[in-house]
């Protein structure tokens, strides 16, 4: 997408910055056999991938008549918590690629801020994003609408033809382009390298399709490029 050369690198956090989908994967279906829903990982991924805590207790409500309640979510918070302090790693090159950004940047995820502050504390990160982390806590509507996006770069200052996100997962890529920003699809993570999953993603035409997280900088100044000549 031509545009304005950009000023914010907008970075999902699970799948982009720590390689977290398939641990919380695994913790949900637990929970959820715990609680009498039979699921496998595919169907899993594919429904929740991406999504904010609220969209997915509402699938799980009106599909599966399931009221995800205090219990479950404090099951699933616990177990998640465990997981990630054992085994928890950043994205291959994640931290280089930080370091190398000559570009403001910041975090705008589905998770709560206590799991995303946590995932980064974990892997090493937090010091190179904090404080500018945003929640689909703090907006009305999680991806795959754009509020959360929108709500990021109002924060930071910068129009969002400015802005260019980083995701993983088809809902925050229809959240990019509803946002009107730029999207590079990162598929370089554990849980997206099936075919099935590239397939949605291209499917969705991000601006960039990559996978080598050592590659964002060139792909990051090559829009800088095309911005400072349109």
């Amino acid at each position: 997408m031509a545009g304005l050369s950009p000023k914010l690198v907008i970075f999902d956090c699970d799948g982009v910055l720590v390689d977290s989908e398939p641990l919380s994967i695994e913790v949900l279906i637990g929970v959820l056999g715990n609680a009498g829903v039979e699921m496998d990982a595919e169907e899993a991924t594919e429904l929740f991938l991406g999504k904010s805590l609220k969209t997915m207790s509402s699938i799980l409500h009106d599909e599966y008549g399931l009221a995800v309640d205090d219990r479950f979510l404090e099951e699933m918070r616990l177990d998640l918590y465990r997981r990630f302090r054992a085994e928890l790693q950043p994205v291959p090159g994640i931290a280089a690629a930080l370091d190398d950004l000559d570009l403001a940047r910041c975090v705008a995820s589905s998770s709560q801020p206590e799991r995303i502050r946590l995932s980064l504390t974990i892997t090493g990160l937090i010091d190179k994003l904090e404080p500018y982390i945003f929640s689909a806590s703090m907006v009305e509507h999680g991806k795959p609408a754009p509020d959360l996006f929108l709500h990021a770069a109002s924060q930071m200052g910068v129009a969002p033809a400015e802005c260019i996100v980083i995701e993983d997962s088809p809902a925050g890529i229809q959240a990019a382009k509803a946002a009107g920003m730029r999207v590079f699809a990162f598929t370089g993570a554990s849980h997206a390298k099936t075919e099935r999953h590239l397939t949605s993603l291209r499917q969705l035409s991000p601006d960039v399709l990559f996978d080598e997280m050592s590659d964002l900088i060139h792909f990051v100044r090559k829009e800088q490029r095309d911005g400072n000549t349109a």
